[in-house]
């Protein structure tokens, strides 16, 4: 494959979809911290989650298993769109110059775009299983709550997503997208919650946060016995969903003979990340690989490189259990950067764990460097990007540039988790030169880790 210049795309038939999800669990040296109930402090049980999540859910969360079956309803709709294509970008290498082999697996093919129905779909199903009638998120982008919208349409549920106001403004189009799925969607903050209208009665310009978004949506499912939570990120049974990224990478990279040196994916809350590096950890547990893994966050974001390792609640208003993950504070608010998937407060309670455990490493990036990647990108594989994965392709370009400079051919593989079709107006921006960096005060972050519980 390395010296064959007619082929780029690596396919997998479709027989070849994961029937497993890998749990990470099951290899790590240490278990992660519980989470905590935020009354108690006690470590939650299933019957403190039951109001939100089915006991599938529950289940996968705690699971020690290495491997969790998926239901063959579940790969039905998984083959819409996967297996995925593993793609080498060869154009972009000639433009960089570099020695490295860059690989990409392309998460875009999906009905909605993104990696995100990949935990969607089975989140649907389990819940309409259960007999639940309305499934209630947040979405920061749009992508998570298009593939809400799509799943639950597959399994006839209502669904309601809260957007965060600022990509509500900017995104017309993904919000358009989850009604002609069926959802109904409200800007977030919104009037219809307790914990929106205190905050618009604080702030009544607020560009919102999926802090916030979060628990109008926790709000509302645990008011309702017919009503449950989908979260898109974040939580282990979530991550464990997106292995199927890369599961299918490692089979397609081994197709060609190759290994993997650099891992790279962007993280927010970590589920694409998680997705694509798991099944790679697992190998290089297991010593039969070792590649460097690397998490890219936004600059205006940086829960891995600023936050502090430390109990802090999921949301806004405190809704939800206490988790131990790396945080800004739960009402930190981020400045409204163009990669609103990304502007989370804090990062995966699993990933945090293992980054405390040296697991894989983390940088920072802001996004004009990222947007930079992304047009290059675009101009060279023709596929314009979202404005999440372009901090992946940053920090694989980043590499590139580095291997053009010492000659070493390193393989790196990054995850496209998502198409920018929807994310024009980004990219005018910053080809307009408009965008701006925003430098985020270091007192901004201690005055709201201050406020820790």
């Amino acid at each position: 494959m390395a010296d064959d210049p007619g082929r780029t795309k690596i396919l997998l038939d479709e027989s070849r979809i994961p029937r497993r999800w890998y749990n990470v669990l099951a290899d790590l040296p240490a278990p992660p911290p519980p989470p905590l109930h935020p009354g108690t402090r006690e470590p939650v049980g299933p019957d403190d989650l039951a109001p939100l999540f089915p006991m599938d859910f529950i289940e996968q969360e705690v699971s020690a298993e290495r491997y969790l079956e998926i239901p063959e309803e579940v790969r039905e709709v998984y083959r819409l769109w996967q297996p995925t294509p593993l793609i080498r970008a060869r154009r972009l290498e000639r433009a960089l110059g570099t020695p490295a082999r860059i690989y990409f697996k392309y998460e875009g093919v999906s009905p909605v775009g993104s990696h995100k129905p990949n935990t969607a779909v089975p989140q649907a199903f389990y819940n309409a299983r259960q007999g639940v009638r309305r499934l209630t998120t947040e979405t920061g982008a749009g992508q998570w709550g298009s593939a809400l919208a799509f799943a639950c349409s597959v399994y006839g549920l209502e669904c309601e997503v809260w957007m965060v106001r600022a990509s509500y403004d900017q995104k017309p189009y993904r919000r358009l997208m989850m009604r002609t799925y069926g959802a109904r969607v409200h800007a977030s903050p919104s009037p219809v919650t307790t914990a929106g209208a205190k905050i618009l009665a604080d702030d009544p310009d607020s560009p919102g946060s999926l802090g916030i978004a979060i628990s109008e949506a926790v709000e509302v499912a645990g008011g309702a016995d017919d009503t449950r939570y989908a979260l898109g990120s974040v939580l282990n049974h979530v991550l464990t969903h997106q292995t199927v990224i890369g599961e299918e990478a490692l089979e397609q990279l081994a197709s060609v003979g190759e290994t993997p040196d650099l891992i790279v994916g962007c993280t927010g809350g970590g589920s694409n990340f998680a997705g694509l590096s798991f099944p790679f950890l697992r190998e290089k547990l297991a010593g039969r690989m070792s590649p460097v893994i690397r998490a890219v966050e936004p600059a205006a974001c940086p829960s891995f490189t600023r936050g502090r390792y430390a109990y802090d609640f999921g949301d806004a208003a405190g809704f939800t259990p206490l988790l131990k993950m790396h945080t800004l504070g739960h009402d930190f608010v981020p400045d409204p950067i163009h990669a609103g998937g990304l502007r989370y407060h804090g990062m995966a309670p699993l990933l945090s764990h293992m980054y405390e455990l040296g697991l894989f490493e983390a940088v920072a990036k802001p996004q004009r460097e990222c947007f930079e990647a992304g047009v290059l990108f675009a101009r060279t594989e023709g596929i314009v990007p979202a404005p999440e994965p372009t901090h992946a392709l940053a920090g694989a370009i980043e590499e590139a540039r580095r291997c053009a400079e010492t000659g070493e051919p390193k393989v790196i593989l990054t995850a496209l988790c998502g198409h920018g079709h929807f994310d024009m107006a980004a990219y005018d921006r910053y080809l307009s030169g408009e965008m701006e960096d925003f430098d985020l005060p270091q007192e901004r972050i201690e005055r709201s880790l201050g406020r820790l519980p």
